[in-house]
């Protein structure tokens, strides 16, 4: 038994078919390319987020081992400082700026003379946007680093 299939089954493709069929393939790829340059610059956002959380960090801490007279005097902890973006690279690129500001706390209690505040701001430039991050501590006169010996 044979089936015969009507005389317009057995045309080709016609013209318009393929150009449909160009065009859903192009707009799908172009829709994969954008999706993967969107993740690449978020995972790079989120790189450049991360470091200068660790900048911000570092300085901090460190700052938290000195004495009450070291933080006191000035010129002792420099006011700015730049970073590079890549910590294993001894000389990376220098990437992020930032400044270290001491004021005294803004309480009102007693204990207010033996209390700083510390502001670390970082920043740096990212797809031509100035990016912005700060983080504060206080620091006591009676505080953690009176438990650990100087160096």
């Amino acid at each position: 038994m044979r089936i015969h299939l009507a005389k317009q089954f057995n045309r080709g493709v016609t013209l318009v078919e393929v150009v449909m069929a160009t065009v859903i393939i192009a707009v799908t790829g172009a829709a994969v390319i954008s999706s993967i340059n969107y993740g690449l610059l978020v995972i790079r956002i989120a790189r450049e987020n991360q470091r200068a959380t660790q900048v911000m960090l570092e300085r901090l801490e460190s700052i938290r081992l000195y004495s009450w007279d070291q933080v006191n005097s000035n010129g002792f902890i420099p006011a700015a400082f730049t970073v590079g973006i890549d910590p294993s690279v001894a000389n990376s690129l220098p990437y992020y700026t930032g400044t270290v500001t001491i004021v005294q706390a803004p309480i009102a209690e007693s204990y207010q003379t033996n209390l700083l505040q510390i502001t670390v701001e970082v920043n740096w430039v990212s797809c031509q946007r100035l990016q912005t991050r700060t983080m504060s501590s206080f620091f006591s006169k009676y505080g953690l680093q009176t438990y650990y010996p100087t160096f």
